[in-house]
């Protein structure tokens, strides 16, 4: 009798978790990834920041998941990118049930034809609003502030 009331009271508290979590803005410290490298150009040139453009493995690399983990999930990470650079990610998970929409995978592909021909994961590629590449990195070690650092170590070698 108590595990059904139980089970109740944990299913209950999930709908209104699930229910808030649709209504709710999104936190301060969450970032706005595009998902298409043509629409991430345009805002990067409309703008005048540059594309940090994320290629990922999010469910079989394990450097991928510790980037985005380590750094990309960071509030001081969010807080470093938000107003230097235009986000786009890329994710090629293996999956069923993380597969991508069709049209989704389709942009990601295109995306890598033209920026990780050499399917490296995870690469991260910094582009001008132009579109030239101008760094290529991947994970480091050392959480979100030694990233940052070292993003802007590359920007300024431009």
């Amino acid at each position: 009798m108590h595990s059904v009331a139980l089970r109740s009271a944990v299913l209950a508290l999930s709908s209104f978790s699930w229910a808030q979590a649709q209504t709710s803005p999104a936190p301060s410290g969450t970032l706005t990834w595009a998902d298409s490298l043509p629409a991430a150009l345009a805002q990067a040139k409309a703008s005048q920041k540059p594309v940090l453009a994320v290629f990922s493995g999010s469910d079989w690399c394990k450097p991928c998941m510790q980037l985005k983990q380590e750094v990309f999930d960071q509030p001081e990470f969010a807080q470093f990118a938000r107003d230097k650079f235009v986000l786009a990610r890329f994710d090629f998970p293996r999956n069923k049930k993380n597969a991508l929409s069709k049209e989704q995978t389709k942009q990601s592909e295109e995306a890598a034809a033209q920026l990780n021909k050499e399917g490296a994961f995870p690469a991260v590629v910094l582009l001008s609003p132009e579109g030239k590449v101008l760094a290529r990195t991947g994970y480091r070690p050392g959480g979100a502030a030694a990233y940052d650092a070292y993003l802007t170590q590359l920007l300024a070698k431009q």
